[in-house]
């Protein structure tokens, strides 16, 4: 009896080792006369896709929904599942920040890219998200001494290589460096971005390969970039239907040189010359296209969706971003920008039915942030919004250490709401670094533009569970942030008066869209709040790989089929 309780056991241990291992259909298991039918998970697609739009709002899409045709934003929604109340939850809410938490499933605090540029407490001096010096430019003379090793955890795409045993590839494509290279991970096959200024090519970094491939320097010497710049850019419709943005000439908007108002049409063949010559297509919607143009051309060339691994894609769309910044979310131009990148959208979810499967793929699409209204708008509505002067707040907080400690020499640096101060000069004076950085709090929250102010001390030694001090806490490394830390008020921000920016911890910066689309996914929607750390442990789970190693995110299971 005791033999035939183990053998039963045995049996059934073996049974569960099969179906836990397999991944394909189901499978027909045979122990002495018994037939045993293990229902085996469905197979990961045969390509994952990441869609990050730069400065993406989550309301366009309702503002422009009448706008877009039914292939691209739309297919997306009502094909796959729509979150509506996705936001960033911890500040600031940058480029470089908000691709490192969507791809790891964490915020700075674990992650370590804590702005696009930052104040190096250590090296003493600026330094840039994925600058890199150990390495060199591939396929131009600049703008290749890159690397993602300042961001210290692994991305979804790393773990996706790791569970495969590095089989499958990982692409990332953007016209931004930052933007290709901190999604793609460490272990990445490559990332590609674009160096305009007199190059006008895509290019990468010795990190990644000692050339480029062919088929990167057939797309380089193909004339795409010049033909787009050959373009007009006027409205896709008539402009008198584009209610929904102010009037085309108004005061909110920057001007490009060459030009006397910032109001349609824009003529950059006449335009090059006199702003940044191939890095003027990165303030039009034929930024976007090109992106489009060189992911389909990365599918192609790499093979991407044909082995019996998965692959990844992560494809970043930077012009609107580019856009949003020059002209302002309440722009016609930014209106057009969506039409016509939802046309793009199209464009690509057609290209992977034909060439990928339709049955093969999976993507998800969100922004890496929001933006604020232009806050000389706000202002002129009588909305409460302004702008904060760095010179001026520099001055404050320098007479604040000669009047309470007799040296303004206590300050290092001043930059991204964030007060490093010179312990050393500090420790030469016999002062207390702690009580330096507290009555330095304790005098600025007196000043006009400062909302809340608090010490790393404190943000170390207290836990905020909500509010905007949890997200400022969040978005603190103790490695990397700064001594004290300053939130201005809403809508109060640096920047020019004209033309909108985005960093904060409140809702028009984080709030984004998010839509699951593809092989797995269900149709649904969702008004449940979730921080954009869930996207990387949704996919985690989705592809049945471990988490990222630094994941704080949680798996949203309702959209799996």
């Amino acid at each position: 009896m005791k033999k035939y309780i183990i053998l039963v056991l045995t049996c059934s241990l073996f049974i569960q080792c099969i179906a836990i291992k397999s991944k394909s259909s189901n499978t027909t298991i045979k122990t002495n006369s018994t037939k045993v039918v293990i229902k085996n998970k469905t197979t990961n697609p045969k390509l994952m896709i990441g869609i990050v739009v730069d400065q993406m709002r989550y309301d366009y899409l309702v503002k422009f929904h009448n706008k877009f045709g039914e292939g691209g934003f739309k297919r997306l929604m009502n094909g796959g599942y729509h979150f509506k109340n996705i936001h960033f939850n911890y500040i600031p809410t940058y480029t470089a920040v908000g691709h490192t938490s969507i791809y790891t499933g964490t915020t700075p605090v674990n992650h370590g890219i804590i702005s696009n540029n930052w104040y190096d407490k250590y090296a003493k001096k600026d330094i840039y998200c994925v600058d890199d010096t150990n390495y060199q430019s591939v396929g131009a003379k600049n703008g290749g001494q890159k690397s993602p090793y300042r961001m210290v955890n692994t991305t979804i795409t790393d773990q996706l290589k790791l569970a495969q045993n590095m089989k499958g590839k990982t692409i990332g494509v953007a016209i931004k460096d930052r933007s290709s290279i901190l999604p793609a991970g460490h272990t990445a096959n490559a990332a590609y971005w674009y160096e305009g200024k007199d190059e006008g090519k895509f290019i990468t970094s010795s990190f990644y390969m000692k050339s480029l491939p062919k088929w990167v320097n057939d797309f380089n010497n193909s004339g795409k970039v010049n033909d787009y710049l050959n373009k007009t850019w006027n409205t896709y419709y008539n402009i008198s239907t584009y209610t929904e943005t102010l009037p085309d000439n108004n005061p909110y908007e920057m001007i490009f040189k060459g030009k006397n108002t910032p109001t349609f049409p824009y003529n950059y063949a006449e335009l090059r010359n006199l702003n940044g010559n191939f890095s003027l297509i990165n303030y039009s919607p034929y930024g976007n296209s090109i992106t489009t143009d060189f992911a389909i051309a990365a599918i192609e060339g790499e093979n991407l969706g044909k082995s019996e691994f998965t692959d990844f894609l992560a494809i970043s769309y930077s012009s609107t971003d580019y856009i949003g910044h020059k002209f302002g979310v309440n722009a016609k131009e930014t209106e057009d920008i969506y039409i016509r990148f939802d046309l793009e959208l199209k464009r690509l979810l057609e290209y992977l039915d034909s060439n990928v499967g339709i049955d093969n793929y999976t993507l998800f699409l969100t922004a890496d942030h929001a933006a604020v209204q232009v806050p000389s708008y706000l202002k002129d509505l009588k909305i409460p919004a302004g702008y904060f002067d760095g010179q001026d707040f520099k001055r404050e907080v320098n007479s604040i250490t000669q009047q309470f400690f007799g040296a303004n020499e206590l300050i290092e640096n001043i930059s991204n709401y964030q007060i490093f101060l010179n312990k050393k000069k500090i420790n030469d004076l016999g002062l207390n670094q702690h009580t330096v950085s507290q009555k330095i709090v304790d005098e600025i929250i007196n000043y006009k533009d400062v909302y809340k102010a608090v010490t790393a001390y404190t943000l170390q030694n207290t836990s905020y569970n909500n509010g905007i001090l949890k997200t400022l806490q969040n978005g603190y490394n103790q490695k990397r942030s700064g001594d004290v830390l300053i939130i201005p008020f809403p809508s109060v921000v640096s920047y020019p008066k004209a033309g909108t920016t985005h960093g904060s911890g409140y809702s028009y910066d984080t709030h984004v869209p998010l839509i699951f689309y593809g092989k797995g996914i269900k149709k649904g929607e969702s008004q449940e709040f979730h921080p954009i750390i869930d996207i990387a442990p949704t996919l985690a789970r989705f592809l049945d790989i471990e988490n990222p190693n630094g994941t704080t995110g949680k798996p949203i299971l309702d959209i799996f089929k």
